[in-house]
């Protein structure tokens, strides 16, 4: 057997030992070498895995605060435009308002004003008709009374010295040449009231008329009608040569027809008018003003006659005047009844816009209502876009409150 020298690693000292304790030996010292290499690398590992832990756990804590860094903007920037659309949204109503204050302004403004304008011409006309209603009662009843108290026969001449006496008022100024006189001549069997003749500074004629004047008392037992005296009087105009032939009359005293104006009967006869006493004056006016305008061809005429020229053309167009005056006339008188329907229609349309400016307030003052209940759930309910945002910012809010309670993530990991 071999022996081998071993020196003691503490004292130094030699001594020899056979292979078999030698290789007790060096198995010894390489378990207690892997022993503590094992120790060492098992140190080292735990080391190593504290470490990466560690490692780990810091680049979690970063990535978490990054993420909860980029949500906190997220959040900031989502708040912001949520600022920006309330502002938005609160300015967009403040104009909205403005604008619906303007015009609700306006409206009224302009209702105030149609009606200030309605009552000033409501007032108007009340004024125009009570004045007119309250002249014509007061003609009425003084008619009335005079009837009362007055035979037929002396209320016919009653009439016939009104219309005298009120041409005589105004003869002077109106009519300084005119012939206006009673009928006096029966020879031919009949005759009107009165004749009414004018003549221009040569002696032409300018317009002839002759007048019927005929009343008749309430309490009379036969009641005549004006159409009962017109071939007569259209008779004694052609008798006499007169151009025109007017009836003035109080007959029927409850027709439409004859208490609207002067009533034109030229259909039946020829240039024949039928007037109330109120017309009377009116009447002469109207027949000598358009004789005036047609005197010129009178006067063309009378030349013509003197120098012997055919006057055909003169007397057609003459008479193509006159005729055009008639229709004139009626139509005049049409158009006036026209223009008083119309005013009465005008009234009626002022109430109805009235009443539709009243509706637009209420309008007006719901629309008000509904701005104020205005929502941003509301104002998202058709807008994705803007509803995915909310949606967005909600569920950021959500995360932030568990994020800001200690160790909650922590514990997670």
């Amino acid at each position: 057997m071999t022996m081998k020298d071993i020196n003691c690693p503490h004292c130094g000292k030699a001594f020899k030992i056979d292979e078999s304790g030698y290789a007790d030996i060096i198995k010894q010292v390489r378990n207690a070498e892997f022993e503590h290499e094992m120790h060492e690398r098992l140190d080292r590992a735990e080391r190593e895995k504290h470490s990466a832990l560690e490692l780990a756990q810091e680049k979690a804590a970063n990535e978490l605060q990054k993420v909860v860094a980029e949500k906190s903007s997220e959040i900031q920037q989502l708040r912001a435009e949520l600022q920006n659309a309330e502002t938005a949204k609160k300015l967009a109503i403040t104009e909205a308002l403005s604008d619906l204050r303007r015009e609700c302004d306006k409206l009224h403004n302009d209702a105030a004003r149609m009606q200030i304008e309605k009552q000033r011409d409501e007032s108007a006309l009340k004024d125009k008709y009570e004045t007119q209603i309250k002249d014509l009662r007061a003609s009425i009843e003084r008619l009335r009374d005079m009837k009362a108290r007055l035979s037929t026969k002396m209320v016919g001449e009653t009439l016939e010295q009104h219309c005298e006496i009120e041409f005589d008022r105004i003869r002077a100024v109106a009519f300084p040449s005119a012939y206006f006189e009673k009928d006096t001549d029966a020879r031919l069997g009949s005759k009107g009231d009165y004749i009414f003749r004018d003549r221009d500074e040569a002696g032409t004629e300018i317009i002839s008329i002759m007048f019927e004047m005929k009343n008749e008392s309430d309490t009379s037992a036969s009641k005549k009608k004006n159409e009962d005296f017109l071939k007569e009087l259209d008779k004694d105009r052609t008798e006499k040569g007169c151009e025109y032939a007017v009836l003035v009359t109080l007959l029927e005293p409850d027709s439409d027809r004859y208490n609207s104006g002067i009533v034109d009967v030229s259909h039946r006869y020829p240039k024949m008018y039928v007037v109330r006493p109120q017309f009377f004056i009116p009447m002469i006016s109207l027949l000598r003003n358009a004789a005036m305008n047609s005197l010129k061809y009178k006067s063309e005429l009378a030349v013509a006659k003197n120098q012997n020229i055919d006057i055909t053309n003169f007397g057609s167009q003459l008479d193509d005047f006159k005729t055009t005056f008639g229709r004139s006339y009626r139509l005049a008188r049409e158009q006036f009844g026209e223009a008083i329907k119309r005013i009465d229609e005008a009234i009626k349309d002022l109430e109805k816009t009235n009443e539709a400016l009243q509706k637009s307030g209420e309008n007006l003052r719901l629309a008000n209502s509904k701005a104020a209940d205005l929502t941003i759930k509301r104002l998202t309910r058709n807008n994705p876009t803007m509803a995915e945002k909310f949606a967005a910012l909600e569920g950021a809010e959500v995360a932030s409150a568990v994020t800001g309670h200690g160790g909650v993530v922590g514990d997670a990991h």
